[in-house]
This record gives structure tokens, sequence and C-alpha cells, in this order.
């Protein structure tokens, strides 16, 4: 009897994604992935753009799955070179947010990533398209792209330094006006954010669309209508606890496809990368277009405590003890950076 062909397995490391190390994965891999079942190459990205190449030559030359070994970014650039292949997008998460994976229920720990990849599931999932450019998890313009811009430019990775962003910004960012497009017709919002979502959150279990799915062929629209310095605890608090949409800022609605006219040019992100394009922005998803490997025994587990959400709550109790300091104009903004970012501190 002959012998069952081996599927082939590329390893893309990015070394500088996020914030794990990863100089011991190549050994990890050795010693985790199955070998009688498999034929795998470990490589290295040496560039921005390195690992959207290297995805690409996997697809060209068949190759069953191709490994996104770093954070929200490198999974995007090897996703983004798997669509409408029959190419499966594996994940080791090692980043900072780690959003796609956090929402298909794999393993943060290395080890176990990986042996979700001997196991080999296979689903077809949809993807978003910002302005032509792919998005797997959200993509969004208005706050939460300005901080994106923020983050990308700041020279530490991590939650504590993004809501650091959040909180020093936050408060002052202007609200824009948007005209959006979709299948009912034409509607005009004033709104701090827009996002939307193929997937529940942005990562960091920050659950921007707590019912989104990425099977249905629709995406979640997300609009955050303006809001004041004691709306903001409450929306933080949401945000992390999955009870956003319940929150009277938040608007939702589900669509195919969205027309949105801005009054200028400005930022955008997709999957939290952030880019500057002009002021009409269309966003559309992509059915079933992206196949990824898939966690079999994916039970999402709310019984785990979650120290971003243990950080906004404990703030939220404390609100009263700065009330005061709150309402009296520049003070109010020290008072909640120094509160939470002692909070978060503590993680």
């Amino acid at each position: 009897m002959a012998k069952e062909k081996k599927q082939s397995v590329v390893f893309i490391i990015n070394p500088i994604s996020g914030t794990h190390r990863k100089e011991e994965i190549p050994e990890l891999i050795k010693l985790t992935i199955d070998q009688s079942r498999f034929d795998y190459d470990v490589m290295f990205t040496e560039y921005a753009g390195h690992a959207a190449e290297i995805a690409r030559k996997c697809a060209e030359q068949n190759t069953d799955i191709c490994v996104a070994v770093g954070g929200d970014g490198t999974v995007n650039e090897v996703a983004r070179s798997l669509v409408h292949t029959q190419t499966a997008l594996g994940i080791i998460p090692c980043g900072s947010g780690n959003g796609l994976a956090r929402h298909l229920c794999l393993p943060m720990a290395a080890k176990q990533a990986i042996e979700i990849i001997n196991q080999a599931q296979i689903e077809a999932f949809d993807y978003g398209l910002i302005n032509g450019l792919p998005f797997f998890c959200t993509c969004g313009m208005g706050f939460d792209a300005f901080i994106s811009l923020k983050f990308a430019e700041a020279g530490k990775r991590g939650p504590i330094t993004y809501v650091e962003n959040v909180l020093k910004e936050g408060l002052k960012y202007k609200p824009e006006t948007y005209i959006v497009e979709d299948e009912t017709g034409t509607h005009r919002h004033k709104a701090f954010l827009i996002a939307c979502a193929n997937a529940a959150q942005y990562g960091n279990n920050a659950y921007i669309a707590p019912g989104a799915s990425m099977k249905d062929g629709f995406m979640d629209v997300i609009i955050m209508e303006p809001f004041d310095v004691l709306d903001a605890p409450n929306i933080a608090f949401d945000l992390f606890s999955k009870t956003l949409t319940q929150n009277s800022k938040i608007k939702t609605f589900k669509a195919k496809h969205i027309h949105i006219q801005r009054t200028h040019e400005g930022a955008i992100h997709y999957d939290g990368d952030p880019i500057m394009t002009d002021a009409n922005v269309d966003v559309s998803i992509q059915p079933q277009g992206i196949r990824i490997v898939v966690n079999p025994n994916a039970i999402e587990d709310d019984s785990q405590p979650n120290p971003m959400l243990n950080a906004f709550s404990d703030f939220f109790n404390n609100i009263n003890n700065v009330r005061e300091d709150i309402v009296r104009g520049h003070r109010r903004i020290q008072a909640l950076n120094k509160l939470m970012l002692r909070k978060l501190s503590k993680i």
C-alpha cells in the first residue's frame, strides 16, 4: 500500500511583531509538528511586505497550509495573499492584540497553537475590503484609525500603550460628519468613529461587534456617536464586557457593502494598520473567500479573567472619587489618565 502523501506547511515568522520573543519558535515547531503527516519549512521575514511575498509563493506552489507567526499585521499580510486560493491560513498568535486568533478561539500559547495545525481542520470564512485593502477582523475610520496611527508611531506595543493613547487623545478628539450609503439608502451621521467588523473584536478582548460572524456574508457596521467625558468609562467598560451594542451611544446595522463620504481626506485602518486615503471610502464583504485552520474543540471561555476588563471595572467603580476633578476643564483628563494608567500598570 502506497504511503499517504504528506501535507505541506510553511511557517512565516515575523521576528519583530508584537510583544512575544520568537527565538524558540522554530525548535518548538520541530518538537510539536506531526512530521508523519507534514513536510514543513520555517521562514523569517526580513522587511515590510516580505510575509505577503512568501505567502503568495506558497499559494502559487499549492502549499496546503501557510502559518502566520506574529501579530495582527503579520496575519493580515499572510492572509491577503491567500484569499481565493486553496492554501489555508494557520495562525500562531504572537502579537499584542491577536484579534483574529481570539475570535476563532485559537490557543494563545504557541505549542497548543501548533497542535491545532496538526489537526488541520479547515473551514472557509468571509473577509472584507476597504478601498481595495483586505481586512479579516475590523476596519474603520475616525477615532480608531487616528489611534492606530498613534499606536504605529509609539515606540512600544501592547494594551497599555494602546489604552494610554486612547486616554490621552480620546477626550480631545473632535467627531466628524459622515454620509453613509448602504442597501437601505443614504444616511448622515455625526460620529466619533465608524467601524466595520467581520470578526467580533479588535484584539485584547475588546469587542467592537460582539455578535459578528465571519460566515454570514455580512459585516457589522458600528457607529459611535459623540459622547462626553462622563460617558467614556461606561463605553470602555462595555467594549471589554461584550455589551457595547447595548450602549445608547452606539448604533449598529449589518451590510454587504457601504460607501462613506467624509468632508476631507484622512486615516483609515484595516486590521489596525493605518493608512491615509481620500474622502470617499468603500467597504464590502467577500463571502467565503479565505480558508483558515480552525480549532475543532473551540469553546469561548468567558470564565477566564479579563485583566483589561478588570482594570476598566476597577476604574468605573471608583469614578465617583474623581468626578469633581472630571468636571473641571483640563484636570478632568489628567484625573482619568492617572487613575486608569495606575490600574493598567498592575496588569
